[in-house]
């Protein structure tokens, strides 16, 4: 069994769920906030949901304060904010960390297992994003913790971690490795 399905995690309404409930799911795991530049994403991670869920994807969103202070409400402003902008019904947890000592143990396995391979600078929003970590926080650039908001986990039926995928990846791009994972045999 993956280590995956041994964590646990809070949900918005304080609840500990075991991760081992998603066992022969395809996961998308994702750190989110409200009011950043990647804040839209929310509506193509819904989008994934509502195609895919009956064919055993889970989107699951962890959203996170950490970047910029780009989700300064409670649990409940949050849940709020994503179903009346976005019309997110996929599973949001309690906010947490998702770097440094502090990180949701979810996401310290996560960038154990899927390592920070840099941003595409080809892509605009990827060059802005090295440009701004390599000015204003340079030291995040060399480890494999979460970059900025949006860094999105793909996780097979297994448990295992396939994919990472950095803020400026778009979710819908991603919809090729999804259909691959939901397509492939238990």
């Amino acid at each position: 069994m993956s280590k995956l399905y041994e964590l646990q995690a809070t949900t918005m309404k304080g609840e500990n769920k075991p991760l081992s409930e998603y066992e022969g799911d395809v996961l998308l795991i994702v750190n989110t906030a409200s009011k950043c530049g990647f804040t839209p994403q929310y509506a193509d991670l819904q989008k994934l949901h509502e195609q895919y869920a009956g064919q055993g994807l889970r989107v699951l969103g962890f959203p996170s304060n950490q970047f910029g202070e780009q989700e300064p409400g409670t649990d409940s402003d949050v849940q709020s904010f994503c179903q009346i902008n976005y019309g997110v019904t996929f599973p949001l947890y309690a906010k947490s960390d998702v770097r440094d000592e502090n990180a949701n143990p979810v996401f310290r396995y996560l960038t154990e297992q899927a390592p920070f391979q840099g941003f595409d600078t080809s892509e605009p929003s990827g060059n802005m994003l090295h440009a701004f970590l390599s000015e204003k926080l340079p030291h995040w650039l060399i480890d494999d913790s979460i970059k900025w908001n949006f860094t999105k986990f793909l996780v097979d039926r297994k448990g295992n971690v396939v994919g990472r995928f950095e803020s400026n990846v778009e979710p819908l791009a991603m919809a090729g490795e999804i259909e691959a994972l939901l397509g492939a045999s238990n």
